[in-house]
């Protein structure tokens, strides 16, 4: 088998140390090549090419951008239809940010060396699963995607990328977003097919569960959805404090079920449609992608195999 290791060396928790462990067990099974990623977008180059080699695994060492990326990069060349464009490597995954929403959603050890061990497990058992991706934009995304007040926040951390990230650092930008939004907040329109058009402010698109982690903490938006479902919608149609505290605490909540008068939300959705009166950001697994006053989301089954 032939695979390339792809290491962020700016994540929050790669080491140099680490990363050497990591590609000397993997060489133990695999024919193995290691790329350090050094601008952004290096990671999709290097999986896009290792998509078009023909190449069997990549493994992504960084955070949940650089498992983005390299998602992007073996679906490149895919046309948003990966069952019909042939052979795409595997994703094999080594969480090595702060969050790893990705990698916890699949049930990897948040410890980068627990989970070197249980994907060489893997390998040498050859267990693999297939999951469902959500697409916006032409931009592939693993766990969540969002126009409005969350994408604000991914925006605002972005700005300060000489620092740190960590939970107190997205905790602080999600005040300052919320009480000074850098673009206001322009009205959104959300249309799912066979439903009514609904009037929101902010929009939240998961792909899994949980939306995101607030340390060890999940928190859920929308409980029910996973992998093998479709996208799960949750959008609020106002943001005044008791509407933000009602959500947020159920957010927290280990059997959280969403609910509330300005919450508009739907699960196992195949399709979901947001316009916006003026430009939003937008963002995908917690990464800004820019601004845009319309993105389409759909969710793709079965649209890539995790060694996990």
């Amino acid at each position: 088998m032939r695979a390339i290791l792809v290491v962020n060396p700016q994540a929050t928790s790669t080491t140099a140390g680490g990363r050497d462990v990591l590609a000397h067990a993997l060489a133990s099974q695999v024919k193995l090549d290691v790329v350090e990623t050094d601008y952004r977008g290096h990671a999709l180059a290097v999986a896009r090419a290792a998509a078009r080699d023909g190449i069997d695994l990549v493994v992504a060492h960084g955070g949940d951008g650089t498992v983005n990326e390299v998602v992007n990069g073996l679906l490149a060349d895919s046309g948003g239809r990966p069952a019909e464009a042939g052979a795409v490597p595997m994703l094999g995954v080594v969480p090595g940010g702060s969050a790893n929403v990705f990698a916890r959603a699949l049930g990897l050890p948040a410890d980068p060396v627990e989970a070197t061990h249980q994907l060489l497990t893997a390998l040498e058992d050859d267990r693999r699963r297939r999951i469902g991706l959500g697409l916006a934009d032409g931009h592939w995304f693993t766990f969540n995607a969002g126009l409005g007040w969350d994408a604000d926040v991914v925006g605002r951390v972005a700005k300060r990328r000489g620092k740190q990230t960590s939970s107190g650092l997205y905790l602080r930008a999600a005040v300052h977003s919320y009480f000074r939004p850098p673009l206001g907040r322009p009205a959104l329109t959300v249309r799912v097919p066979g439903q009514q058009p609904a009037e929101v402010v902010t929009a939240f698109v998961s792909n899994t569960d949980p939306w995101s982690y607030l340390g060890e903490r999940p928190v859920r938006l929308n409980a029910g959805c996973s992998f093998e479902t479709g996208l799960g919608l949750f959008a609020l149609s106002g943001l005044r404090l008791p509407t933000v505290f009602t959500h947020v605490r159920q957010a927290l909540l280990t059997d959280s079920d969403q609910h509330g008068r300005r919450l508009v939300r739907g699960d196992d959705l195949p399709l979901i449609r947001i316009d916006a009166a003026q430009p939003v950001h937008f963002q995908v697994d917690g990464d800004l992608v820019g601004q845009r006053t319309r993105v389409d989301f759909r969710s793709v089954p079965d649209a890539l195999t995790v060694i996990a």
